[in-house]
Formats: C-alpha cells, structure tokens, sequence
C-alpha cells in the first residue's frame, strides 16, 4: 500500500473506538477518525466468534486487498478501523469489495472525483 500504514497499537484502536464515526453493514462495522496526517492508517479486527484462524486470517487478506486496490479512492488523512461480523467468513472476494465500498460511501470518505 502506497498511502498506508497499519494500525498496531491497542490505544491507537480505542482512540478510533472512542471519538470516531461508525457505521455497521451486513459483514462488517467500519469506524473513521481524521488523524492529521497525509496517509491513512488501517486496522482490521478479525474475532474468535467469525471462525478458526484460518478464516480469520483469510478474512483479513480479503478486506486488506480490497482496501489496497482501491486504495487512492479513499480519502487522506483518516484511520479506518474494520472489525468483521461472523458472515464475513463465508464472504467472497466480490462480497468484501461490495461491503468496503458501501461502507466508505455511507462514512463519505470515498473521493467524489474518482467515483
């Protein structure tokens, strides 16, 4: 990801908790907070109740690549938290860019000039 970075610590994802914006889709809940920067930050929160480690890593990759293919039609300056409900499991890789992108229209932080 070019513009990216991760979100690593756990105040950093209780900050975005507390004093961001949410919104819930079928498979997943997505949380946004400006952060003050140029880049974004991503975290993506994957638990025991979605399935083994298996599924939660996949469902990590799925909602990571998305993000990083559209990546430059999110705006800047924002730390997006995903956390996954237990239908993201079975979720295709269509099903999770359908949902990412639903979910950035409703928060407004997808460019208006690229869509």
């Amino acid at each position: 990801m070019i513009f990216t970075e991760s979100l690593r610590k756990n105040i950093q994802f209780q900050n975005v908790y507390k004093n961001g914006k949410s919104y819930g889709g079928k498979l997943f809940v997505m949380y946004v907070l400006k952060n003050g920067t140029e880049g974004n930050r991503i975290g993506i929160s994957v638990s025991k109740k979605v399935g083994n480690s298996v599924i939660r890593h996949r469902v990590k990759r799925l909602v990571l690549e998305n993000y990083r293919l559209h990546e430059i039609m999110f705006n800047s300056g924002l730390d997006i938290v995903v956390i996954a409900r237990p239908g993201a499991a079975t979720a295709s890789f269509v099903e999770v860019e359908r949902a990412l992108m639903f979910l950035g229209s409703r928060l407004n932080i997808l460019n208006e000039d690229i869509l």
